[in-house]
């Protein structure tokens, strides 16, 4: 079976997001995938030393699992994360967004600060693209803990210091896994 490529693709502005992609990237490559780990940049600068590489459209283009993640804005996604995605028109108008699996990953300060909202609105562009949404659901017992069946969502607390946990570990395991199950299934 041919090795499953996963892009991650982030902005993150307080870390949260950052170390959430970082685990679904440490957890798809102990599955045997190859992974691309991509963070939208803060000014749209080449990454600094040490930091993962600026996404393209290529990064895209070449996965068969696309995970994107973003900070909740006011019950929608980044700016920075939108703009890049806006710059996909090309590559969708030619099909290349499509059939691929995609899932989405956000934070807040708060339990009821928009996540839903923002995995939805994530999920807006995903639908346009053709692409294949496979959220975690309700498909395993560690989702009635953290309780998001769109996506994988964590509160940060008011001054952003609650780090991930077991929970949040655990459900990012959950969907990355999943999402690399349901692709191997779709390529077979």
């Amino acid at each position: 079976m041919p090795t499953t490529k996963v892009t991650i693709v982030y902005y993150s502005q307080t870390g949260t997001v950052a170390a959430m992609a970082a685990r679904l990237a440490k957890t798809a490559g102990d599955q045997g995938a190859e992974v691309r780990l991509r963070s939208v940049g803060r000014d749209g600068s080449e990454a600094p030393a040490g930091e993962p590489a600026r996404p393209t459209a290529d990064d895209i283009v070449w996965a068969d699992v696309v995970l994107l993640g973003s900070p909740t804005r006011y019950g929608n996604i980044a700016g920075r994360l939108k703009v890049f995605l806006d710059g996909l028109g090309a590559q969708w108008a030619q099909g290349q967004l499509a059939d691929k699996v995609y899932a989405g990953f956000t934070s807040s300060q708060t339990a009821h600060g928009g996540q839903e909202t923002t995995l939805l609105a994530l999920y807006n562009t995903v639908i346009h693209f053709g692409g294949i949404l496979v959220t975690p659901g309700y498909t395993d017992g560690s989702k009635f803990v953290d309780g998001n069946p769109y996506g994988v969502s964590h509160v940060t607390g008011p001054g952003n210091d609650i780090p991930l946990d077991d929970v949040a570990y655990t459900a990012l395991d959950h969907m990355v896994t999943r999402t690399i199950t349901i692709s191997r299934r779709l390529n077979a």
